[in-house]
């Protein structure tokens, strides 16, 4: 009897061990290397190619590119590629910003991301009727489609179908997965969603892509100044929920945006932070630091794109999130 038990641990064990080491052969087949990447900000204007190889200071070898649309307030219509809207923002900036990327040996994520004009952040859009949902599905997918073809046309690497649309992906879940056969049969690349940080456990269509993208601002510490080690132990539960995510899902997890503003209380969670934000580098610096110590390790985590990075002239006292010409370049520099 003894020996049947014995015997019945070692088999389950033994498919323990296998289901893990199946569990991580998937994700290495997406994650051959890290996706060292940055979220650029679209310029309003042409700009030169060199703007875009700036990121390889930092040793990025990752882009994101955001060609922006707008929707005015909780209305349904979906405005992009219009005269109002910047150059990187609209087709014609897209496809130079691809084009720059690649010449210098870049991959590139294309990212399409609804502004909510009135609220800025699409996370709370909603609508009320039918109607106003079928008229918003109808449009949103005229919006990503073009983006998809392209993607394709230049061969981009990865494709964000949407970009924390917390709400609509609650509401609406069967217009995503109609989406996703939609883009796949224009775009033969990698997909992802970007998910809230809040909202990663809501989105029902992670079997159907490449990445569980997630923008990882999670509120860690109300302290000014956090350590890296206070920092690190506060990523611990959080980390095991990702992993547990990751396993379920067999898919790596992409940090679709993550970062830091140069400020006090930087970690508190950005929504936090009052109009007059005290400039605290070091604050900035502990908290990438921490988050690298904390995830760049891991064999499912597949990278990330931090936010953001400007083609345009900055300043080193910015308490914005951009690192440029800030202490923490040299942190973003040695983990990439």
């Amino acid at each position: 009897m003894l020996f049947n038990k014995i015997k019945i641990l070692q088999v389950l064990s033994l498919f323990l061990i296998l289901g893990i080491t199946n569990f991580y052969a998937q994700i290495s087949e997406v994650t051959t290397q890290k996706i060292n990447g940055a979220n650029l900000v679209s310029p309003p204007s042409l700009v030169a190619q060199s703007t875009v190889a700036s990121v390889k200071q930092i040793n990025a070898n990752w882009v994101a590119l955001i060609p922006y649309a707008f929707t005015k307030g909780h209305k349904p219509e979906v405005y992009f590629n219009t005269n109002f809207q910047w150059w990187g923002e609209k087709i014609e900036g897209t496809q130079q910003l691809i084009q720059y990327a690649k010449n210098e040996g870049l991959k590139v994520m294309l990212k399409p991301h609804i502004w909510v004009k009135g609220d800025g952040w699409a996370g709370d859009y909603t609508l009320k009727s039918k109607a106003e949902w079928e008229l918003f599905e109808q449009q949103y997918t005229n919006y990503v489609l073009a983006y998809a073809k392209i993607a394709q046309q230049y061969n981009v690497e990865l494709f964000c179908i949407a970009t924390e649309f917390r709400q609509v992906v609650k509401e609406r879940p069967l217009f995503w997965c109609a989406l996703i056969q939609k883009i796949k049969k224009i775009y033969k690349g990698k997909l992802t969603y970007a998910a809230n940080w809040d909202n990663y456990q809501n989105v029902t269509f992670w079997n159907e892509l490449d990445y569980i993208g997630i923008d990882i601002y999670f509120p860690l510490s109300k302290k000014k100044t956090p350590t890296v080690d206070e920092l690190n132990k506060l990523w611990i539960p959080i980390s095991n929920d990702l992993n547990t995510l990751a396993s379920v899902y067999k898919k790596p997890i992409l940090f679709t945006e993550y970062g830091y503003k140069s400020v006090d209380y930087a970690t508190a969670g950005h929504w936090n932070t009052s109009d007059s934000e005290v400039y605290n580098a070091l604050a900035q610096k502990n908290a990438y630091q921490a988050l690298y110590e904390s995830f760049w390790n891991k064999k499912w985590i597949a990278g990330g794109f931090l936010w953001k990075w400007h083609l345009t002239p900055t300043q080193s006292n910015d308490t914005r999130f951009t690192p440029q010409l800030k202490p923490v370049r040299n942190i973003i520099k040695k983990h990439y």
